[in-house]
Order: C-alpha cells, then structure tokens, then sequence
C-alpha cells in the first residue's frame, strides 16, 4: 500500500481532529456533557473509539478543545507580532488576554459548558501549561538566545498565573447567577471578569519582564 504523503496525513489528521472536536461541543450542547459517550462522539465524526483515543484521552479534552484549539500558539504569535519598543510585559499581558477573550459563537458555547461543569473546568484549567513552549521561544527571541533559560522561567510563571486567575474566575461556576450572567453575553462571573483577572495574576510578574529586558540592553 502506497503511504500518503506527510503533508496529506497532516491534513488527514488535522480534520479528523477538528471533526472530533466539533462533534463532541455540538453533542454536549444539545445532550449535556454527562449524556455523551466517547463512542457517541466517535460516531458523530466517522471515526472508530480507537481512532478518537488517538487524539483525546476524554471527552472533556474534546470539548474544551473547541474553545483551546491553538491558542497557545496564537498567544506566542500575537507577542512576536507587537513592536519592538513595546514593553514585554504589556506585550505578553496584552496577547494572553486577547485570546482569552477574544471569543466566536462556537467558543462561547464551550465556555459556558465550561462554567457549569467540574470535569471541564479540571480539563479546561490543564490546558494552561501548554503556554510554556511556544511563549518560551518567543520570549528567548526577545531576550537574546544567551537569555533561554530566564525566557523558559518567564514563559512558566505566565502559565501559572493564567491558571491561577482562570480558577479564580471559575470558582463560582455551576451557580445559577454564574451561568446567567455568562449566558447574557459576557465573560463575567460573580467572580469578576476575565480580563480583569488575568491582568491581576500576570501584574506581579511585570517586574521580572522589567529587569530581564534591562539585562538585555547595551
């Protein structure tokens, strides 16, 4: 049997995984999350469960995806993409919480499934330690290649921080005022806003920014 090119398995595997995803958020809206098997998921996108355990170990892993899906990777690039003579801090601040919130119809959805739910807020909360590979690089970029291992440290304490002020935001998920007031058409909780959070938790990390550019310098 002829092996298909690598750029077509890619792509093979690119919409395999976005059918997934999509079928998991699309049959948690309409069911519930807790009414959704593995194999319903599988089903709904043409694949075997064997296939799905291929991409996602869970369920909720497939839900929160829907609203996950590279974002990582966008908060990296909207870093890089900021001027050079823009402060790090503000430039890492300004990206995390740019994608974060900047959300579409489909993410909404995931999010307020998200709020409602505790195994999807435990997945939801995992995701934050992917951040660390791609910001490291682009912060290493910034610093100077000589600054990787401050970069790497950097990239981590943003990770943590983006996690803390997420389960900071979700706390009071799964109360009736939580989940009207999200559905009403914003990021807010009886817990404050997002934005509002994340900026605090990445605040006290400006200073490290600070001095770590200054070393840089001249």
């Amino acid at each position: 049997m002829t092996t298909p090119p690598r750029g077509l398995r890619e792509r093979k595997k690119q919409a395999t995984r976005e059918a997934l995803r999509e079928a998991a958020l699309r049959l948690a809206v309409e069911r519930g999350p807790d009414q959704v098997r593995v194999e319903d998921i599988a089903e709904a996108a043409g694949v075997s469960p064997r296939t799905y355990n291929n991409y996602f170990v869970s369920r909720e892993q497939a839900i929160v995806s829907a609203v996950t899906t590279d974002r990582e990777a966008r908060i990296a690039a909207a870093v890089a993409a900021r001027p050079g003579g823009v402060r790090l801090a503000d430039a890492v601040t300004e990206a995390v919480v740019e994608q974060y919130t900047d959300t579409g119809e489909r993410e909404q959805k995931a999010l307020l499934l998200i709020t409602t739910q505790t195994a999807l807020r435990d997945a939801f909360l995992g995701t934050t330690a992917g951040i660390e590979p791609p910001l490291t690089a682009v912060i290493a970029e910034r610093l100077g290649n000589a600054e990787a291992h401050t970069a790497r440290v950097l990239a981590a304490s943003v990770a943590a921080a983006v996690r803390i002020a997420l389960e900071g935001w979700l706390r009071p998920a799964g109360d009736a005022e939580a989940v009207e007031g999200f559905a009403a058409g914003g990021l807010v909780v009886p817990s404050g806003s997002l934005p509002d959070q994340l900026r605090m938790a990445l605040a006290p990390l400006a200073p490290a920014f600070d001095a770590a550019e200054q070393h840089t310098q001249p």
